[in-house]
């Protein structure tokens, strides 16, 4: 790829009056005050078995404690391990039987954030609990492109309480093409996971979710990268692939490098893009990826690069040496070959996401765990409009994510998409005052959810689901898990009445005179 003939974009492209740090709530990051550690880079999880075509594997939520600062250890949740977890890699054509184990004081979910599953049992959303001490086994086999996705629990109104603790964990998926680019492939060395969150830390290095909470996303002034704090990283190779997440509840991430140097974005959450895009600023919203990649050639061992969010350094590059590199990015990555709208006349589907703090909802209305929002037929394309009414003071972004499959943006506000949204993608970041069409097919049918991943604006009732149908079966009957139930069996776990319960997003329907029936 040649960078001279390239444009490099140096604008994070969203509206700059709706970025968080104009929320009156906001938490501006501060470098903590604790040496700098090495990056944590996640094993990868090994399998219980393996043949050809089929992989088994354990997937343990657990809770433990976590050396996150110097002192005493931090009480955190985890998946087969104390905090976060492992990197899971599926390959694309093999079938996965997994054991999901939850050893956790209460129930959790096991949301594959990305994955096109069927659901709502298999994609983890909250009607497939998995209670304490328990198992269940799910089946599934993956066909989709390449792409970096990702787990976390889902357990409504209590997925923001979840992820906080630390329930999330890097997912790879890969497919023959994307393995026969030259790009980065060495996992650890030259393909590092980046996972991007924030805490607060209090007594004795302790969370405390419910003090910190904010209907409109918890946040934390520390920055916490791979659940490591000032972390940095040894640089061995002229080239180096980040893969970007943002596992954060609420921070939108505003990321550059020292000396302005370039990030080559060559996907997005659904996988490659169609080509490169350079730019030296890069916006990563609530559940969003993007994999970039650096060229440290004009560096020599000793030099140090540095990541920033806004003006907060959060993660060091220490230049070692390393031999010289002169493969290039290929101009073309990936057909996105996404299928056309079956009925270019056919309703178009409309989500208008409104409200901020406890108004939020989509629709006019908060999430009902009974009711079915919308309907769309299996196998067809469909186009979505997804709006954003937010008017105060700038408005703030809505990051709005579809259960079931990968989308592709069509237009913003009747515009072209941004130049690096050319891919497939799950999550899309929507201005306020902005209309975003997409258009969106599935491929299994189901229940799944829709919503805002800001994620306490989810479980604060910024969340719907829509039914996936088949011809055969327009009308089938899901077991969806009532609010009563699920409200019982925390109450139980929790050893209180369900009218003691302390569930801060639950407020946000109180509030409104609302539940989540």
């Amino acid at each position: 790829m040649s960078e001279s003939k390239k444009p490099i974009y140096n604008d994070y492209f969203f509206n700059e009056s709706a970025y968080d740090y104009h929320d009156g709530g906001y938490v501006p990051l501060e470098k903590y005050d604790s040496p700098e550690v090495p990056l944590g880079i996640p094993t990868i999880l090994k399998p219980d078995k393996e043949t050809d075509t089929d992989v088994w594997l354990t997937v343990h939520a657990q809770a433990g404690e976590t050396q996150i600062l110097p002192g005493a250890k931090t009480k955190t949740w985890g998946y087969n391990q104390s905090l976060l977890g492992p990197t899971i890699v599926f390959k694309s054509g093999k079938t996965y039987h997994v054991t999901l184990k939850n050893s956790l004081p209460e129930l959790t979910t096991f949301h594959w954030h990305g994955l096109d599953v069927p659901g709502p049992f298999i994609d983890g959303g909250c009607h497939a609990p998995v209670y304490p001490g328990e198992s269940k086994e799910i089946t599934f086999k993956v066909d989709q492109p390449a792409a970096t996705t990702w787990l976390h629990a889902h357990p409504c109104p209590l997925t923001g309480w979840d992820v906080w603790h630390g329930l999330a964990a890097m997912v790879y998926v890969t497919d023959n093409h994307e393995e026969s680019l030259p790009l980065p492939h060495n996992y650890g060395v030259d393909d590092i996971p980046v996972i991007l969150q924030d805490r607060r830390f209090h007594e004795n290095n302790q969370w405390d979710y419910d003090a910190d909470y904010d209907p409109d996303g918890v946040a934390g002034p520390t920055a916490l990268i791979n659940g490591t704090v000032n972390p940095e990283f040894d640089v061995t190779t002229q080239k180096l692939r980040l893969r970007f997440l943002d596992g954060s509840n609420r921070r939108e991430w505003r990321l550059h490098l020292s000396d302005d140097l370039v990030m080559t974005q060559i996907a997005s959450d659904g996988g490659l893009l169609p080509e490169p895009v350079q730019m030296t600023k890069l916006m990563i919203t609530c559940a969003e990826r993007a994999e970039v990649v650096l060229d440290f050639g004009k560096y020599k061992a000793g030099d140090k690069v540095t990541l920033y969010s806004d003006d907060v350094p959060i993660l060091t590059f220490n230049i070692k040496e390393f031999a010289p590199d002169n493969t290039d990015i290929p101009e073309h990555l990936a057909d996105i070959n996404y299928p056309e709208v079956s009925d270019p006349d056919s309703l178009v589907h409309q989500v208008v996401m409104s409200g901020t703090d406890e108004e939020v909802g989509i629709n006019g209305k908060k999430f009902g765990m009974m009711r079915i929002d919308d309907r769309q037929e299996i196998g067809k394309t469909e186009y979505w409009d997804i709006t954003n009414t937010n008017d105060c003071c700038g408005g703030m972004l809505h990051p709005y994510h579809m259960h079931g499959g990968s989308f592709q943006i069509v237009s913003r506000n009747g515009h072209a998409p941004y130049p690096n949204e050319m891919g497939l993608k799950d999550t899309v970041s929507v201005n306020p005052g902005e209309t975003v069409r997409i258009k969106m097919r599935f491929n299994y049918a189901g229940v799944f959810m829709y919503h805002c991943h800001i994620i306490e604006h989810e479980d604060g009732g910024m969340m719907a689901q829509l039914q996936v149908y088949t011809s055969d079966e327009p009308n089938k009957k899901y077991d969806l898990m009532p609010m009563d139930t699920l409200m019982n069996a925390i109450a139980k776990e929790r050893g209180c009445k369900v009218d003691e319960l302390v569930i801060k997003p639950l407020d946000s329907y109180k509030k409104m005179g609302m539940d989540m029936c």
